[in-house]
């Protein structure tokens, strides 16, 4: 059973020519989208990656490299199209349209798969911002140590740029000792029993950075002692919410990155319906061509479908053109293989002999 069959006249077959041409022109520029779309998305994983234990690069570099892909293939394909306008210059493609409409597919299998992917990365992008933020606090106070020194300024860049604090919320820093050993007092009785206290050695106190500080509390930052409020005057339930960021940075983040990935998946979905439009085109242009030469008329009305047989039928057949070419590489496994038939070996008892052979 043919699927998606449809009769083209002459002109008809002409119009849809001119028109999957122009479409593929307007597929180079979607193409040119997507690939600035994965620049995009890739500036802005760099930018904090440092708070990632686990890169997600793989989506725009999918983004760019498809969007190079699509550029080239509708390229190729507009010139493919302008010549099917004519029979003569279609039979210079004509082997060139089926391999053409299979990387095509693929292509656009490649897209559908990049947008399910700006959808599906939310857990695993989680689970890397949560891993990425604690090495990054547990780092935040070596900033006399290589490759950890930029992690303070690039820490207290993100709090007060997404204005959040901690993974989940201040009381992270609570668990975390942020301040160098180089900027303790050992002479003093407080410090030394602040570390001894701890099991690990560790000076914890209940106190966050300054870039956790939130810009509408109308009362100077408090920092330290953050937890006891008779420790500050008029410090009131009121005040001690206003007083720091209560979001976390993780879900700062995610919300970022979430509402970034959703709108360029979006967008790529869309791009992904436009590409599967151009490629059914080229399908009934290229069995209605097809369907020409074999009636011998170029101005009689052809047949045009997108499947010859059903889907079940189709790769069922495509399924045994697979299993023959697998068997052709099984030949040395056939046991009658080397062994000799009853005329080889009458030819060479005959050619020992010196007697010609009868048939």
């Amino acid at each position: 059973m043919v699927v998606g069959k449809l009769s083209f006249t002459k002109l008809e077959r002409e119009k849809l020519a001119e028109v999957l041409w122009l479409l593929n022109w307007i597929s180079v520029l979607t193409g040119a989208i997507l690939f600035g779309l994965g620049l995009f998305l890739k500036v802005e994983i760099q930018k904090w990656q440092d708070f990632m234990s686990e890169g997600i690069l793989h989506v725009p570099h999918m983004l760019i490299t498809t969007g190079l892909a699509a550029c080239c293939i509708n390229f190729l394909g507009g010139k493919i199209c302008l010549d099917c306008t004519d029979t003569n210059k279609f039979l210079r493609w004509k082997l060139v349209m089926m391999p053409y409409i299979v990387c095509t597919f693929f292509f656009t299998s490649c897209i559908l798969w990049g947008a399910l992917t700006c959808y599906s990365v939310g857990s695993q992008l989680e689970e890397s911002l949560s891993g990425g933020l604690r090495n990054a606090m547990r780092y935040y106070k070596d900033t006399d140590t290589p490759g950890r020194c930029y992690l303070k300024k690039t820490l207290d860049l993100l709090q007060i740029q997404f204005q959040c604090c901690g993974i989940s919320g201040y009381r992270d820093w609570f668990h975390v000792q942020w301040i160098s050993n180089r900027y303790l007092d050992m002479t003093s009785n407080s410090v030394v029993d602040r570390l001894r206290s701890n099991v690990e050695g560790k000076y914890l106190m209940d106190g966050v950075p300054f870039s956790c500080c939130s810009t509408l509390s109308p009362r100077p930052c408090i920092q330290h002692q953050v937890s006891d409020r008779s420790m500050h005057f008029n410090y009131d339930q009121r005040s001690q919410q206003l007083n720091l960021w209560r979001r976390g940075c993780r879900q700062a983040l995610l919300d970022h990155y979430t509402g970034l990935m959703q709108s360029i998946g979006l967008t790529v979905l869309l791009i992904w319906l436009f590409e599967l439009l151009v490629l059914t085109g080229v399908r009934y242009l290229q069995t209605t061509m097809e369907n020409v030469l074999h009636l011998g008329d170029p101005d009689s009305e052809a047949d045009g479908w997108i499947l010859e047989k059903s889907l079940a039928e189709t790769a069922r057949s495509n399924f045994n053109i697979i299993k023959n070419i697998g068997k052709c590489y099984q030949v040395d496994n056939d046991p009658n293989i080397n062994v000799p038939t009853a005329t080889a070996e009458q030819e060479v008892l005959s050619h020992r002999a010196g007697t010609p052979v009868i048939g």
